[in-house]
């Protein structure tokens, strides 16, 4: 006879988070869940022994930085399906559990024949964390497709519903970031995918891959297969060495400094946004103080990449730290351009 999960069935101590975050970075969470069913997480956040405790909800970790043991309750998201919901003359209404591997639910909607997500192949990290961070490459962001999340409110115990506007996305952000960080805990994602389809191969080095392979007008699944190779051959498998993707931001400046910039270094790499400011390739900008394979101890600027920062080997969150800021004063000193990090810092040190 089964019996209803209680949180004394989900709720372990003092649990190692090195296999949770793509960084391999060591720490120790005091309490730490996973969670794939909205009673089990009632159930856990009911708990006597974790009430006032602060918490921490992850997906893949490929968006964190652990800085040291976590003293609360870690919440690690394993709501899982992916479904077609709805369907209308425009579009395809396609649904995933947050706890989905990104890349593995974006080519299966593309195996499915439902394109617009295959700029966004192998990115790192889960369905629930693409909102979050607002995520996007070669020239997509997710919020282009984005249509509605559902969420575990963390304060109030209800389930909420969020919509593109209530999720102020931005660039590499989102209310999630901002007002409501470490409120919610996102269960299942809906994207909007628009049955006319057009690629976007703006990208040099998408186009210079399409166009290697002989391929003037790619299927959906052939510009995906163009973007993992891309990925593959710039940036680190965080399977085979410590790393969180791109580390920092690529900064948007005003058009004045931008002219100032290119003047004094014309091979600028930049790309023109709607507001009239100009975004810069913070790759090239760190490539250019010196940085692409350079180490800091046992941390790293990736040598393929700069814009990677990667764990060599026994690194710890003070250390990746420390780089971060070696970098970002190096930086500043040449270009006078200040650069964000785009992982979040979390931990007691």
């Amino acid at each position: 006879m089964s019996h209803a999960t209680t949180s004394a069935d989900l709720l372990r101590q003092n649990v190692a988070l090195d296999s949770f975050n793509t960084l391999r970075l060591p720490a120790r969470a005091a309490w730490f869940a996973a969670v794939d069913n909205v009673d089990g997480l009632r159930a856990i956040l009911d708990d006597p022994r974790i009430q006032g405790l602060p918490r921490l909800v992850i997906g893949g970790g490929s968006n964190l930085v652990l800085t040291g043991d976590f003293p609360g309750l870690v919440l690690h998201v394993a709501f899982h399906g992916r479904t077609r919901v709805q369907e209308d003359a425009e579009a395809f209404y396609i649904r995933a559990g947050g706890g989905e591997n990104w890349h593995d639910f974006v080519r299966w909607t593309l195996e499915m024949g439902w394109p617009g997500l295959e700029n966004l192949s192998l990115i790192p990290g889960t369905v629930g964390a693409a909102p979050v961070q607002n995520i996007g490459a070669y020239g997509l962001e997710m919020a282009e497709y984005f249509y509605s999340l559902r969420a575990y409110d963390l304060e109030t115990g209800k389930t909420v519903g969020f919509d593109k506007r209530d999720c102020a996305f931005g660039y590499r952000d989102s209310f999630f970031k901002q007002a409501g960080k470490g409120r919610y805990l996102i269960a299942a994602v809906t994207f909007r995918l628009p049955k006319k389809w057009k690629p976007v191969t703006g990208y040099v080095d998408v186009s210079r891959e399409l166009e290697a392979q002989g391929i003037a007008a790619p299927t959906p699944l052939q510009l995906s297969d163009a973007v993992i190779a891309v990925r593959r051959r710039k940036l680190p498998d965080p399977a085979e060495i410590g790393n969180a993707g791109s580390f920092f931001k690529n900064p948007v400046v005003s058009a004045e400094d931008h002219a100032r910039l290119a003047a004094a270094h014309p091979g600028l790499p930049s790309y023109p946004q709607a507001d009239g400011r100009m975004k810069l390739a913070a790759g090239w900008l760190i490539e250019q103080a010196g940085w692409k394979g350079r180490r800091l101890g046992p941390v790293g600027c990736y040598e393929k990449q700069a814009l990677v920062l990667v764990n060599h080997g026994g690194a710890t969150g003070a250390d990746v730290l420390a780089a971060s800021v070696a970098v970002r004063l190096d930086v500043r000193a040449r270009f006078g351009v200040d650069l964000e990090a785009e992982p979040v810092f979390v931990g007691s040190a």
